[in-house]
């Protein structure tokens, strides 16, 4: 695979942060490109503050020096934060919005860095953002299965700067887990929604959700953990969820699933992960005769565009906007803190809300 601007940019900031200063000459021999790129390089990174130019050589920025090498913030005199996201739309897109907005109350400058949830770039993305600066880190990663923090994370629990983990919970007892974390309380999530259903007087829904991300995998085992507290029972197997545009037949498989549990008169109300998803669902299970709410009440997970939908749909709506904000803030306050070590670490979870539509047929609360 080419390798990318950004990731070139963040290995020239590696070596002349490790060299000090180094001339062009030697920097195209190591980087494998020629002297005319990275002179262009140099002039972009320069621009924004990150390197000094001194006669066919560059050098590590003398403010950056003088701060210990961390690369404080030009003109502002705070800290320099770095974020590592698996994605800049969709869910993860307001979790950003609210790290921007708490960095800048706070008078530190954001740099972001986007894994595309592949976990084995985590590593050389953060490796970027140290280069670029950063003190300190909030760090999403791009992990998906079950397997991806053993196979992608230990080097996490060795980062030289803090860090805060966000929206991702750790195996309990492995090394990630005495990182500070801020993180969506998915499970209490589900919970609202299954006991709103149920209050509606459906018996318990059905479960259409995705194992694709650690919300899809919290979500399923919150479905359990629901069911168990309020003591129903599952109406039928976990229904897995895949998006209509990248594997038509396996949502069509789904789409008969569920219209198959309803027409049987088993199931009459269904969680859907995620708001994109659950959408198309409606959409397709229109076309073969079951109606939401009328046949069918459904409640979304995510709230991006559930509201957005022909009948706006009832969703749960986690506080991804407050995960960026605190994450942020207890960083900043980790920042602060001398000496450092000796605060307790925190895992913070944020409470998710349930907006309630059309598509449960309960109407819109006041």
């Amino acid at each position: 695979m080419r390798e990318s601007a950004a990731e070139r940019h963040d290995r020239l900031l590696e070596l002349v942060r490790e060299q000090g200063s180094a001339r062009v000459s030697d920097l195209a021999g190591r980087l494998g490109v020629s002297p005319v790129t990275v002179r262009r390089d140099v002039e972009a990174l320069a621009e924004r503050g990150l390197l000094d130019r001194v006669h066919g050589s560059v050098s590590w920025p003398q403010s950056a020096a003088a701060a210990g090498g961390t690369g404080s913030s030009a003109g502002s005199g705070g800290p320099v934060l770095g974020l590592l996201a698996p994605s800049a739309t969709y869910y993860f897109a307001e979790v950003i919005r609210g790290a921007h907005e708490a960095a800048a109350e706070a008078g530190a400058r954001l740099i972001l860095r986007i894994s595309d949830y592949r976990p084995e770039q985590d590593r050389a993305r953060t490796k970027g953002l140290l280069a670029s600066g950063a003190e300190g880190l909030l760090i999403a990663p791009g992990w998906q299965g079950a397997g991806d923090q053993a196979a992608y994370g230990d080097w996490m629990a060795e980062l030289p700067v803090p860090a805060v983990l966000l929206e991702r919970e750790p195996a309990p007892g492995s090394a990630l887990d005495d990182l500070d974390r801020v993180c969506s309380d998915h499970r209490h999530g589900v919970l609202l929604a299954v006991r709103h259903l149920v209050g509606l007087g459906h018996g318990a829904p059905l479960l259409v959700a995705r194992a694709d991300s650690p919300t899809a995998l919290a979500v399923r085992a919150g479905y359990d953990e629901a069911l168990g507290a309020l003591g129903l029972e599952q109406p039928r197997p976990v229904i897995g969820s895949v998006p209509a545009e990248l594997d038509r037949g396996r949502f069509e498989e789904a789409v008969r699933a569920v219209q198959e549990a309803v027409v049987s008169g088993g199931v009459t109300a269904a969680l859907v992960h995620n708001d994109v998803d659950a959408i198309h669902l409606v959409q397709r299970l229109a076309e073969l005769g079951v109606r939401v709410p009328e046949d069918l009440a459904l409640v979304a997970y995510d709230d991006e565009v559930a509201a957005l939908a022909d009948t706006p749909l009832t969703a749960v709506a986690p506080p991804k906007r407050q995960v960026g904000r605190h994450g942020t803030r207890l960083l900043v306050e980790r920042l602060g803190t001398e000496p450092r070590g000796l605060e307790p670490g925190r895992h913070l979870a944020l409470l998710p809300r349930l907006h309630v539509r059309a598509s449960c047929g309960a109407g819109a609360l006041p």
